[in-house]
């Protein structure tokens, strides 16, 4: 018997795990870009998809190998006063790199001798515009060939401020700054910030969904973080922890967290130890994940989702009008406020299906509760 071991899973809210299942791909071409010397499209990326598939962990991440290639990060959420937050973490983190936040004007005049005499006028930022403080941060860093990076979480088209960061960074790149923006967003959101067309140049950027983890994936993370953190398990309890977790990054560290848990001074994480933390996990996201995702939700979008579990699978858009009767445009709105919502994602042109883990199974468990009443 040794002492309890430490639970390396990590479902906080954008915490980063030992081992992030199935990103490798896009992080490395991430890391090459912060290396590279001459700028490369990843710099410019938005990151979509549904709820609790990982957004925020990977910009926690891309923020971390930034300021390991010596870039100075900023990192914010799309809400009131984000420009102010970006400006002043970008000053907090590169203090070591720049001037205190008072600027200069000079004013030059030719004196007797024809010598010249220069006045210096302290003035404050703030009498600049946001763009004109932000240009001058940028100036300072490329003097000394560091970077800046900023982060958006939880974009917001209708925010003002979003759109004008958009704006402003599209000049910073015209002026071949050394600047990345990654952002990150529901499907939906992302969609109707492309659209805008104030900010078409993020049509340009790259777009990056992120979805399920494949299953050897899966497997590979739970096999390393627990073994890295001093303990073994068993191929059965590996075999229903890859299955229960639906290759969802949430779930994944949550499936793991509580069966971890279960018996923390056993060397092994046995089938039964895994089964209670699955039951436990599944329990927890269903409560606070999929049950509020539903509460959100209209009558016609719930009868949509219940449309859609007469399917074992996807589900065809053609089936699905057929089954509620309704007019090719209405399933078409409907479609695509579930798609804005996170819980239902496009699979291929007239294929839909299930982005939420577990909302299948509550959606079927509520029909089957009203049926009862």
């Amino acid at each position: 018997m040794v002492g309890e071991y430490i639970n390396p899973f990590t479902p906080t809210f954008g915490v980063i795990p030992e081992h992030i299942a199935g990103r490798s791909r896009f992080l490395a071409s991430l890391r090459h870009a912060f290396a590279a010397p001459a700028r490369r499209l990843e710099l410019t990326t938005v990151l979509y998809g549904a709820r609790g598939t990982g957004k925020t962990t990977l910009l926690s991440v891309a923020a971390q190998m930034a300021q390991e290639s010596g870039w100075v990060v900023a990192r914010t959420a799309a809400l009131p006063g984000m420009l102010e937050d970006i400006e002043q973490n970008a000053r907090r983190n590169s203090s070591h790199l720049i001037d205190a936040p008072n600027s200069y004007s000079t004013t030059a005049h030719v004196g007797i001798g024809n010598l010249a005499h220069v006045d210096r006028t302290a003035t404050t930022l703030g009498e600049a515009n946001w763009r004109s403080r932000m240009t001058d941060i940028l100036d300072q860093l490329s003097e000394q060939d560091v970077g800046l990076l900023i982060t958006v979480d939880e974009i917001d088209p209708s925010l003002d401020e979003l759109i004008q960061l958009v704006s402003v960074y599209q000049l910073f790149v015209a002026e071949d700054r050394k600047v990345a923006l990654l952002m990150a967003g529901l499907p939906g959101v992302v969609s109707r910030l492309l659209s805008n067309k104030d900010v078409s140049f993020l049509r340009r950027a790259q777009l990056r969904h992120i979805g399920r983890i494949e299953d050897h994936d899966v497997r590979e993370a739970f096999v390393r973080t627990i073994r890295d953190a001093g303990r073994t398990i068993d191929d059965s309890a590996l075999t229903l922890a890859v299955t229960a977790s639906e290759g969802f990054a949430y779930l994944i560290q949550l499936t793991g967290y509580r069966a971890w848990d279960i018996n923390p001074n056993s060397t092994t994480i046995t089938l039964r130890d895994m089964q209670l933390g699955v039951e436990s996990a599944r329990a927890e996201l269903e409560s606070h994940v999929v049950a509020s995702s539903y509460s959100d939700l209209s009558e016609r979008d719930i009868e949509f989702l219940e449309a859609m579990t007469r399917d074992i699978g996807d589900s065809k858009i053609a089936d699905i009008t057929a089954r509620l009767g309704w007019s090719s445009s209405m399933v078409a709105q409907y479609r695509r406020r579930l798609i804005e919502a996170g819980v239902v994602g496009e699979r291929k042109r007239g294929v839909v299906g299930f982005d939420l883990p577990l909302l299948r199974d509550y959606v079927k468990k509520q029909m089957d509760e009203g049926s009862t009443l």
